[in-house]
């Protein structure tokens, strides 16, 4: 494939070897991720759709936040980027990646599922860059667990915040600074609508997810602030590598799909360049599916 919109065959269009059974530490990093995955960096062609913007992207240093960084910086904007302190070198990595559009990259190392940091990067961001009209809610955690008297209260605790409470956090505090047209664009899953037995909690805060972004649509709609969902279906990132899977689940990881494969990170920016341009202006409250062809409610 020359770039995205090169036509091609989606089935064979991001094949991969088969991934092999393995555990990453921690969160996981992109750099040790086998097979590595693509994030649009050698592919990716921007065309201006988001000259001048300015985007707070939270989980930007690996798997989707990363593709959704490198084309919003092709696209024109200049980015902050969220991330743990732990996965700092794949941070770097993307921020040269942006930098070499000749556009600003910010980094902000922290914990999203702390108040007082979800709050206090949203500040950064708008100080940083003089503003902000793009909110890209991306990072989330993801832990199977197949039993639920395995499940413990602390581990169930930490999901909700990082996935929904601090979705709340952070768009409550950005939105004094988001102007007219501004676009906040969360990321719920295939598992709102079909869950795994063994990601009771993920998947019911990805629900949880969809339902607060069509609420907060209509609530918002009439300041002319746009607020739309990405779901993903199964996406090669570190995040399955590192607890979100079973090991001996990852060699056929996204043959359950129509695709018969994984997508990987690359075919997600796109979605989020969409929802952040005007060409959605009349576009709010939607959930858009990326999931090979799963079909959902």
């Amino acid at each position: 494939m020359t770039d995205q919109h090169t036509l091609t065959n989606p089935i064979t269009q991001y094949q991969m070897p088969e991934p092999p059974e393995q555990s990453l530490s921690g969160t996981g990093l992109d750099s040790e991720l086998v097979p590595t995955a693509d994030h649009g960096q050698d592919s990716y062609r921007g065309s201006g759709r988001l000259e001048g913007r300015k985007a707070l992207i939270t989980g930007g240093d690996s798997g989707i936040g990363r593709a959704v960084a490198i084309a919003y910086a092709r696209e024109g904007a200049d980015v902050v980027l969220s991330y743990l302190p732990e996965e700092q070198s794949d941070a770097d990595d993307v921020a040269a990646l942006v930098r070499a559009t000749g556009r600003t990259c910010v980094l902000v190392p922290g914990d999203i599922a702390d108040e007082s940091f979800a709050r206090e990067l949203v500040r950064r961001a708008v100080d940083e860059l003089g503003g902000l009209d793009i909110l890209a809610n991306i990072a989330g955690r993801q832990k199977f667990v197949d039993e639920l008297a395995d499940l413990t209260s602390e581990s169930f605790d930490l999901t909700f915040k990082t996935n929904v409470h601090a979705l709340f956090w952070i768009i409550q505090e950005a939105l004094p600074h988001l102007p007219a047209g501004a676009s906040i664009i969360n990321t719920s899953s295939i598992q709102a609508y079909k869950p795994s037995p063994n990601l009771v909690d993920y998947a019911t805060t990805k629900a949880a997810i969809n339902t607060l972004s069509k609420a907060l649509a209509q609530q918002l709609a009439p300041q002319g602030i746009r607020v739309n969902v990405v779901a993903p279906g199964p996406i090669w990132t570190p995040l399955q590598a590192s607890g979100g899977q079973p090991p001996a689940k990852l060699p056929t990881f996204g043959e359950q799909t129509p695709y018969g494969r994984a997508g990987q990170p690359a075919e997600l920016a796109p979605a989020y360049v969409f929802l952040a341009s005007q060409e959605s202006s009349y576009v709010s409250g939607e959930t858009l599916n990326v999931n090979g062809g799963t079909p959902t409610p």
